[in-house]
This record gives C-alpha cells, structure tokens and sequence, in this order.
C-alpha cells in the first residue's frame, strides 16, 4: 500500500510544482492523470483506511483543479 501512495504523493507533488512553474496546461493533464489513476485506486481498495487515504488525495486533486482553473467545481456536473 505504500509504495502506491509514495507514487501519488510525487505525481501531486509534480502538479504542485508545475502549478508553480506557471504550467497550468501540463498541471492539468498530470491532474488528469492522477485523477484517473486515484477512480482506478478506489475501485480495487480492499481496506477502509486505502478508501480514506484516497478521498484525501480526491479532495486535494479538487482543490489543485480549482487553483488550476480559477473555478469552484460544481457536484453533478
């Protein structure tokens, strides 16, 4: 399980620092990325504090979209 998180925790913090570079375009594909590898994740999690872990990193990706994108997400859409 760790070696997993280890992985996503360079992945955001390479959005972090692409954010910072002014690199919004690649931020948001590396976003992208992770997003969808963090869908994979939850899909096959098997304990409860994977399941916590990854929403903590579905809540951080949210908030790098917004600081991305300058736009607050709206749930359902």
């Amino acid at each position: 399980m760790n070696t997993k998180f280890e992985t996503l925790k360079a992945d955001v913090q390479q959005i972090i620092d692409l954010i910072a570079a002014k690199n919004d375009r690649e931020a948001n594909n590396k976003l992208l990325e992770v997003s969808e590898k963090l869908d994979e994740m939850i899909d096959f999690a098997e304990e409860d504090e994977e399941v916590r872990e990854i929403t903590r990193y579905q809540v951080l990706l949210n908030q790098l979209h917004v600081k991305i994108n300058g736009e607050e997400p709206v749930d359902g859409e």
